[in-house]
């Protein structure tokens, strides 16, 4: 159900009801400057806000399972860094920041991008066989003589291939989409329409649209390494919101919302990656309301929604495309070759994105995109989707079998592509260890904006179906 305006009040305004800090014990730094960092971090956002009392040494040590000694060296780091101060008697409190003690910049400032390049480039490597950290579906799942039928149809008499195409994209395709996205309630007419190389394409334009350097923007955490890395690299301040099964944790999202006025809220409503959750009605809901209240934009990524079961709520279809940019592509299902993505957002704004899509890639292929509209229009990529969602359901119970049997745990419930697995162990340094296997793991840091050790991955249900690789985990974490 909705949260009634006293029960969203007392969650926006209790800053220790605040999910609780991820700490690792294998990793290479003590858990003492885990949880300064931790906490640095929430300072710096504002969830701890200037006055604020931190928990006691005891209550700190009992929510975190640490012992007291460890949260004293940790809260003496903070008050080194003059971040907090001791009151006699009273506990330690957030200072107001100082031009002396400067508050730590926003986390994500500076990124890992080259861990998330190097996630990309191990998943074109071709001479890595099928492994968990691939980020689409494999090959052999797709339909090669579906795409060729396609492209014959399409080239028949067609001279669209000698010229530039239109710079919305082809008007066919767009058509197709509109009644697509009105299956799943999203009303867009074509003219609110604009195709792209790709979902990522789609991404960055909608970015570079509305935004400038220096902005903030709200993500999901765990959110995608590569979302983390191309926002930062153009220069946005990144807000990481919790992300949980029940959707983003509300009332951090309220708090950075009222303390930093974020002009986006970049989000995976519907099959996230990495968790696989879906964003449930009613929260939903609370996030428009939270985007109306605080006059900030969101950006619908719905890379998977052929993946998604029927009737899976889309902020798009609740908002009617009035604050919400809804983005899709096809690389998922039909092919990753092919970089056909699309966007659907008000007229104003696709004018917008249009004048940049000319300016950075003139237009987008013609032919790809009239044989897509030909898939859609004429049945076979439903077809072909049911047989890869059918396929799919059979991995995933095969490999929540193999991974329980390895010793992992699932922390949000399988569903979709990915699933979201705790190793007990180290991720980063079993990724490393693992590859030198020859198998691409996708280690829980890179779903983080600031880098944090974790016993977390995701795996890809598609190519974690060999024993092999789950027998290779539990002899390398056993060595670790």
């Amino acid at each position: 159900m909705p949260l009634t305006p006293a029960q969203f009040n007392r969650t926006v305004n209790a800053p220790h009801d605040l999910p609780p800090l991820a700490l690792s014990r294998d990793a290479g730094t003590t858990l003492a400057d885990q949880l300064a960092q931790r906490l640095a971090e929430r300072i710096s956002q504002r969830l701890l806000p200037p006055g604020a009392r931190l928990p006691s040494v005891r209550e700190a040590a009992r929510r975190h399972a640490l012992s007291p000694s460890t949260v004293v060296a940790a809260y003496d780091r903070l008050q080194a860094l003059g971040l907090v101060e001791a009151r006699r008697q009273r506990g330690f409190f957030v200072r107001e920041p100082r031009s002396a003690h400067p508050t730590p910049a926003l986390p994500a400032q500076q990124p890992r991008p080259i861990d998330a390049t190097a996630l990309i480039r191990g998943m074109f490597h071709q001479g890595l066989r099928p492994s968990p950290g691939m980020g689409a579906l494999p090959p052999e799942w797709l339909d090669l003589p579906l795409l060729h039928g396609a492209l014959r149809r399409t080239m028949a008499g067609d001279a669209s291939a000698l010229q530039y195409g239109d710079p919305a994209g082809d008007l066919g395709l767009r058509e197709a989409l509109a009644r697509r996205l009105a299956d799943i309630g999203v009303p867009a007419r074509p003219a609110q329409i604009v195709t792209t190389a790709g979902a990522t394409h789609a991404l960055d334009l909608v970015s570079r649209v509305l935004l400038e350097p220096g902005d903030s923007v709200l993500v999901d955490e765990p959110g995608w390494a590569v979302e983390f890395a191309r926002l930062s690299r153009l220069g946005m301040r990144l807000l990481p919101v919790p992300r949980g099964p029940d959707g983003p944790d509300l009332g951090v999202m309220a708090r950075l919302a009222a303390a930093h006025r974020p002009r986006l809220y970049v989000s995976v409503s519907v099959l996230h990656n990495p968790t696989g959750c879906s964003l449930p009605p009613a929260a939903a809901h609370q996030v428009l309301l939270l985007a109306e209240r605080h006059d900030f934009r969101i950006v619908e990524d719905d890379t998977y929604t052929h993946l998604a079961p029927p009737h899976a709520p889309r902020l798009a279809a609740l908002d009617g495309l009035r604050r919400t940019v809804y983005i899709s592509g096809f690389s998922k299902i039909l092919t990753p070759n092919w970089r056909i993505g699309f966007m659907a957002a008000p007229e104003p704004l696709v004018e917008r994105c249009v004048d940049l899509k000319l300016l950075t890639s003139l237009t987008t292929p013609t032919l790809p995109e009239r044989a897509l509209a030909w898939c859609l229009d004429h049945g076979p990529i439903r077809r072909h989707v049911e047989r890869v969602t059918a396929r799919l359901d059979a991995a995933r119970s095969t490999v929540q079998r193999l991974a329980v049997d390895a010793g992992c745990r699932f922390v949000t419930p399988p569903q979709g592509l990915f699933g979201w697995i705790d190793t007990g162990a180290d991720t980063e340094r079993l990724a490393q260890a693992m590859l030198d296997e020859g198998w691409l793991l996708a280690p829980g840091a890179l779903f983080h904006a600031t880098p944090r050790p974790t016993s977390l991955m995701r795996i890809n249900f598609a190519t974690s179906q060999d024993p092999s690789f789950w027998k290779a985990l539990i002899a390398v974490r056993r060595h670790m």
